[in-house]
Parts: C-alpha cells; sequence; structure tokens
C-alpha cells in the first residue's frame, strides 16, 4: 500500500505558528515556552517528546544533545532564532532549572506535558486558519522538506532526524516532487 505523505506548512505558515504564540497567553512565560518548544520542533526538528524531554545540560554548547527513540542520542545544530527563544524562555521561567531536569515546565513547575503543546498548536490552527494538518509534528516534516527543497543532503537530514534507515527519510523526497509537479500544474 502508499504510504501516506507527510504534511509540510509553508515556511511562512511555520513562522506565523511560531511567532503568533506571544499573542495566546497571557503569562509571557508561557507563551516564551511554547514559542521556544515549538522553534525546537521547525527548526531543529525535534519531536515533541525530544524537545520536553531536554535538560539544561543538554543546551551547554553549539549543538543539542538529543536523546531520541530507542534511547539513541544524535547532535542537532542549534540556529540562532532557536536558541534566542530559547534563553528568553529561560529568562522569564519563573523555575530554576537544573542541569539535569527537565528544561521545560508547566504551570506549577512541574514537567511539561505534550498534550498542552498539541493543544497549543490546535488554537494556533483556529487563529491563522490553519489546515487541520499542523500539528506539532508537521513543524518537524516542515524542517525536513525545507532543508531538502533548499538543497539540503539526504543523509545529512537523516542524521538531523535521527532516523535509523534512509528509507524513512526518502519519504520527504516524494514530497517535494509533489510540491513542484502542483506547481507545474497550477502554472501550466
Amino acid at each position: 500500500l502508499p504510504k501516506a505523505l507527510p504534511r509540510a506548512l509553508t515556511v511562512l505558515e511555520a513562522r506565523q505558528t511560531i511567532t503568533a504564540t506571544e499573542g495566546m497567553e497571557d503569562r509571557p512565560w508561557v507563551a516564551a515556552r511554547d514559542m521556544a518548544v515549538l522553534s525546537l520542533c521547525y527548526g531543529a526538528g525535534l519531536r515533541i517528546s525530544e524537545a520536553l524531554a531536554l535538560t539544561a545540560g543538554d543546551l551547554e554548547s553549539e549543538v543539542l544533545r538529543v536523546t531520541g527513540k530507542g534511547g539513541k542520542v544524535r547532535l542537532v545544530p542549534m540556529i540562532e532564532p532557536v536558541r534566542r527563544a530559547i534563553e528568553l524562555y529561560r529568562e522569564l521561567c519563573p523555575f530554576k532549572s537544573w542541569p539535569e531536569e527537565p528544561l521545560f515546565r508547566g504551570v506549577r513547575g512541574g514537567t511539561h506535558s505534550p498534550r498542552l503543546i498539541q493543544k497549543r498548536m490546535v488554537e494556533l490552527r483556529s487563529a491563522l486558519g490553519l489546515p487541520p494538518s499542523a500539528t506539532p509534528h508537521a513543524l518537524r516534516h516542515s524542517f525536513a522538506t525545507h532543508l531538502l527543497g533548499r538543497g539540503g543532503d539526504l543523509r545529512a537530514i537523516q542524521e538531523l532526524l535521527g532516523h535509523a534507515s534512509l528509507s524513512t527519510t526518502q519519504i520527504y523526497t516524494a514530497v517535494d516532487t509533489d510540491r513542484l509537479l502542483d506547481s507545474y500544474r497550477k502554472a501550466h
């Protein structure tokens, strides 16, 4: 059976999704937290669970040390917008973060729930008029699709996403081809 292709957001939709979190929350530190988590999904290609499992100790260098599925550790470069989003969150967060504790906290200081990020994404979809396929994981798909569309190496994208097999990553080549064919059909 043919596999369903991942649905990526456009670059503009991804940016709007991340920046719109500020206007959706009365507590600045909570808005900064959600913006940082979504920035990690799009700007570093992390899964929600990987982003929420990060500790302050994982942020000690220019690269993130990410523990993915199966306990596999990978290194992911942290681009400047993601770094700024995390720094803003850390400045505003009322809870101290120790090197071995989760970085992202809930409003009572406990571990932040992935369900709350998914709920925030539902609110953002409604506010921005995004399709139902716009989820936090769609930001990860967008990361891979946009990298590939800008000439990124498939093997490098595989490493960044933490895929064990190249065939898992190759699905993004079909997404890019579909977009190219769609543009062609609209123009001709």
